[in-house]
């Protein structure tokens, strides 16, 4: 689902910010570091990220934003830190969409709850996906591919970073609209699917362009579509999945949103969105972030909530539907 760049000063006036008496809260805040919770290990994409947006924000607040990374449990170990930290302002953390749209529906229990335990502060990340084969495949379109997994279903495998993860779940929507059916080889991260794809040990994959931009670029992989809603501008050539194959309305994306524990004091909340925002409409952050394969995003905290909305309409469903299950 596309999200709608807002100008700064209507999104401050709809946040009320104008209006925000200068309380004591507002003003002293923040008055030491501030913790970033990233639930992933260093040195990935999504800590480069928060690192990258976290320099600018610490500097804009005035105060130090010190990333703490808590890998595991596909990412429910650093969401259960965040959601259990006191609601203050001196923790945020990166919630994607595999933590406040496919968890839920993925775990039976979890150690948080995304609605209970969480506030939207904004989004700041989109990762496109591409829909790719190995560099030597038969396959030169996407349509050859779904015909051939239509007409002989699990004839094809196709690698992902693990079951569950926005690359399984979008080549499993791409199949069941439409046809066909292939064989899932899950990985432990996508490095190692990408590795296997690399070497043609696996024939297909929905590859992130961050993860894999420099493959792509030097025909080590073959890109047959995207699935963003419109062509990307380092992949001209390559249609969009609604091109390829018709599937109308067909979008998917991994994202990325900043949140803070749900009973943060409006005042603070409000501040580290300002900050937010102003931070992702910087061209020095705009511009690496670009060049790493990420879209940046500038959405509201309103946004982030229609935009959750949004995909659990679309991806709940489905891993019903699925019966996957991470626990």
């Amino acid at each position: 689902m596309p999200v709608t760049t807002l100008k700064r000063r209507p999104l401050l006036a709809a946040l009320g910010l104008s209006a925000l008496p200068v309380g004591k809260a507002l003003a002293a805040f923040p008055e030491r570091p501030i913790k970033w919770i990233v639930a992933y290990a260093p040195g990935g994409g999504t800590d480069t990220l928060a690192r990258l947006i976290g320099a600018s924000l610490g500097a804009r607040l005035g105060q130090p934003v010190v990333v703490d990374n808590r890998p595991g449990a596909a990412t429910n170990i650093g969401a259960e830190a965040a959601a259990k930290s006191p609601a203050d302002g001196y923790t945020v953390f990166t919630a994607d969409n595999g933590t406040l749209v496919f968890n839920p529906a993925l775990f039976r229990r979890l150690p948080y709850d995304p609605d209970r335990d969480f506030r939207p502060l904004g989004l700041f990340a989109r990762f496109h996906l591409v829909l790719t084969v190995k560099a030597n495949s038969t396959f030169t379109t996407a349509r050859a591919l779904i015909e051939r997994v239509r007409a002989a279903p699990d004839s094809v495998d196709y690698a992902s970073p693990g079951v569950g993860s926005p690359h399984h779940l979008a080549m499993e929507r791409l199949l069941r609209e439409a046809g066909g059916r292939m064989s899932h080889v899950p990985y432990r991260g996508a490095a190692p699917a990408l590795n296997d794809l690399l070497a043609g040990t696996v024939e297909a994959m929905v590859l992130d362009f961050a993860s894999g931009a420099e493959y792509l670029r030097a025909g080590r992989v073959r890109p047959l579509a995207v699935l963003s809603a419109a062509r990307l501008e380092a992949l001209p050539n390559v249609p969009t999945l609604q091109q390829a194959l018709g599937l109308d309305g067909f979008e998917a994306y991994a994202w990325q949103g900043l949140v803070a524990p749900k009973a943060t004091p409006d005042p603070v909340a409000e501040r580290l969105t300002t900050e937010l925002l102003a931070v992702m409409g910087e061209p020095a952050v705009r511009s690496r972030m670009q060049e790493i394969g990420l879209e940046p995003l500038r959405g509201s905290p309103a946004e982030m909530q229609r935009l959750i909305e949004a995909e659990r309409a679309i991806w709940v469903p489905l891993i019903q539907a699925l019966n996957v299950r991470l626990d």
